[in-house]
């Protein structure tokens, strides 16, 4: 942990007040809804209260300061000077806070967000954990049948059971498992609706390992599929590999993401096509760096990052193949090994 925050100390122009709960997990290793870092050049200062402070103690290299409830009071009380702060993350009514106690607040953006994008081994090998129970939840799900007639938020429930089962500490984020043409919205919500046949069935899916999450997706038909769709899905697959080749370091976002849409669009589904391609994973299943048109990310070697192509045709149904991948000096390493060939589930 030291070494991660003498990298940010290198970055600092003033003293740096972490509020992020990601950020503070990071940097120190404590899980906390209510704890903040201030890091300085010669301390680092861990602020929390009273529930979290005998575990603050375990911590090496911090000052632990015993900090009220309303954590912001103890922090616009103690703070003094010029201190930069997470201009994504302190809220405006923390700010004032702050600022009414003579601070002075220098925005500063993506400091420590920077630093987790490249992830070290001991993150690698928990995300790598994660994504093998992802794995294996995939294979139970569709190795187990009896999908036509179940519900959506039926067959929910049943993948995270698999998630638990396989010892996932926890779900990185809701479920997904969208059929038919609830299929079609990217993000939609679990619904009643039982499973027909002759549909497709999205299932977005990823779990928790020491803190760091797995992201994979997987697109099933329920028998013979309308050729609109079933050629979506050939185009989509064949999009998701040619993005997969040029995942390297020193690739850009938009070059990564242009790499899958331009296939797309090529075959006449740019439309269909509206999300960015990727984004990083680690402790925030949606962190930097991002792969998308607008992005400004720089692939580096240690860099985790999902590739997850969509085609979405309103009212008939939605295909997406999302691969969790380590950027590593050579070939691309592909954690989520669920195979990708269309597979009919009944």
């Amino acid at each position: 942990m030291n070494g991660r925050l003498d990298r940010l100390r290198e970055r600092l122009e003033e003293p740096l007040l972490v509020s992020s709960p990601a950020n503070v997990r990071y940097l120190c290793g404590l899980v906390s809804s209510n704890a903040a870092l201030v890091v300085e050049p010669e301390r680092v200062r861990l602020f929390t209260d009273f529930r979290y402070l005998e575990t603050a103690r375990e911590i090496e290299g911090v000052e632990v300061v015993d900090a009220k409830r309303d954590l912001f009071q103890t922090l616009s009380e103690e703070l003094t000077g010029k201190v930069g702060f997470e201009a994504r993350w302190l809220s405006f009514e923390h700010y004032s806070r702050l600022h009414a106690g003579g601070i002075e607040l220098v925005a500063r953006y993506g400091l420590v967000e920077e630093l987790r994008a490249v992830k070290d081994e001991d993150e690698l090998d928990a995300i790598r954990r994660a994504a093998g129970i992802t794995n294996t939840a995939f294979e139970r799900f569709a190795g187990e049948g009896d999908i036509v007639g179940r519900t959506e938020r039926e067959l929910a429930w049943r993948f995270e059971q698999f998630l638990h089962e396989e010892n996932a500490d926890g779900v990185a984020f809701a479920v997904t498992m969208a059929s038919g043409p609830n299929s079609a919205k990217p993000h939609t919500e679990l619904t009643d609706r039982p499973v027909e046949p002759g549909e497709v069935l999205l299932v977005d899916a990823g779990c928790m390992v020491d803190g760091y999450c797995s992201d994979c997706t997987r697109t099933f038909a329920t028998g013979p599929l309308p050729d609109e769709l079933e050629r979506a899905y050939e185009v989509c697959l064949d999009a998701q590999l040619a993005a997969l080749e040029a995942v390297r370091p020193g690739a850009s976002g938009p070059g990564v993401d242009s790499a899958a849409r331009d296939r797309i669009t090529a075959a006449g589904f740019g439309d269909a096509f509206g999300h960015g391609l990727g984004h990083g994973v680690g402790l925030a299943v949606h962190e930097d760096p991002r792969l998308a048109k607008e992005s400004t990310s720089i692939l580096a070697a240690g860099n985790v990052v999902t590739v997850e192509p969509g085609i979405y045709l309103t009212g008939l149904g939605g295909i997406r193949i999302e691969d969790l991948v380590v950027v590593t000096d050579g070939e691309p390493e592909i954690l989520t090994t669920f195979p990708k060939d269309l597979r009919t589930l009944d």
